[in-house]
């Protein structure tokens, strides 16, 4: 089971700038997410960040911020509470009205609609609360969910792998950067190999 770039969006949470400072390996963490949100836009994957109560523990990474489609600031610790679901799976678009109903289904316009992206790739902070409350919310609405680890941590390494052995355990996927990097491109004859490989060395 390989993770999909067609069907994958990417999930940065609260990378922030007051935060990242105390976090274990806080430095190696962020430049992971950083090369993950490269990655991500490199293949046309959607990217989308979190900012946890943004007044008290300030904005995300600017660099990580400006690779986002959007930024979700949030007071509840898991995003899903707070909308991120929404921006992951669009309602569906109303069909239109008109005389187009009314002819043989043969001759009427297929409904265009996105492809669902329902595999969702998250990483951030802290591992143990806003990270794992968001990711298992995901699991119950039914998203496929891959954390990639060495994006991931918490102030404390005890805390950030009860994290992973909590999520391994509701049924997320375990990853690493590179896993998801090599994986989304599949062969080293894709188009953008050379540039995500820049981005990994």
């Amino acid at each position: 089971m390989l993770l999909e770039e067609s069907e994958s969006q990417l999930v940065l949470v609260d990378y922030q700038e007051r935060l990242m400072p105390v976090i274990f390996e806080g430095a190696m963490v962020l430049e992971n997410a950083r090369r993950l949100a490269k990655i991500a836009q490199l293949l046309d994957v959607p990217v989308w960040g979190t900012e946890q109560n943004p007044s008290r523990l300030g904005g995300n990474d600017p660099e990580l911020r400006a690779l986002c489609a959007r930024t979700l600031s949030k007071m509840h610790f898991s995003a899903a509470e707070e909308g991120l679901g929404e921006w992951l799976r669009p309602p569906a678009k109303p069909q239109h009205g008109g005389n187009a109903r009314s002819l043989p289904k043969h001759l009427q316009k297929p409904q265009q609609q996105a492809p669902e992206r329902n595999t969702v790739v998250i990483a951030g902070c802290e591992a143990h609360v806003c990270l794992m409350q968001t990711a298992l919310d995901l699991l119950e609405d039914e998203f496929d969910v891959w954390v990639v680890t060495d994006a991931c941590s918490s102030r404390t390494e005890r805390n950030r792998d009860a994290a992973f052995d909590r999520l391994a355990g509701a049924g997320a996927e375990l990853v690493t950067t590179e896993m998801v990097a090599f994986e989304w491109l599949r062969t080293c004859e894709h188009p953008d190999f050379k540039d995500m490989l820049a981005l990994v060395k």
